[in-house]
């Protein structure tokens, strides 16, 4: 399990063009420029402009995913937080809006219509925040 990090992005929302690139990152750890825009080109059937990769990865930067650095005559980028991180803020971002909705009668009807895995599953979840409470009592 991948705790809630601290550190969060100025922007969650992503388009299609930077989530693509955010993932070759993740992948790679760090990455320069063409690093990616070869990656993107292997793909036969793609065409993206260099400098296109650049306004994408200045826009991650400025987001707050990667931050640059300059080491020697190329900058390298690198994700601020894992992969596995983003989805757990993220995730963690979509159960506030829903739970923000207020409405009990809408997430009683929600939860009625789980299937038997999904209702493990917050069994499970309730079962790991009543044990976190317990430690936490206990210190």
């Amino acid at each position: 399990m991948v705790p809630l990090p601290k550190y969060r992005p100025k922007q969650l929302s992503l388009g299609p063009l930077e989530t693509e690139i955010l993932k070759i990152v993740w992948e790679l750890d760090s990455a320069t420029v063409k690093d990616i825009h070869d990656q993107i080109l292997s793909d036969p059937d793609r065409e993206l402009a260099y400098a296109s990769v650049t306004t994408v990865l200045n826009r991650l930067t400025q987001k707050g995913w990667l931050k640059c650095d300059r080491q020697e005559r190329s900058f390298i980028w690198q994700p601020l937080l894992s992969e596995a991180q983003a989805q757990a803020i993220q995730a963690y971002e979509q159960l506030q809006q829903f739970l923000a909705i207020g409405n009990p009668d809408i997430v009683a009807a929600f939860a009625d219509d789980l299937d038997r895995a999904s209702i493990d599953q917050i069994e499970a979840i309730a079962q790991k925040l009543t044990a976190i409470r317990k430690a936490q009592e206990e210190q």
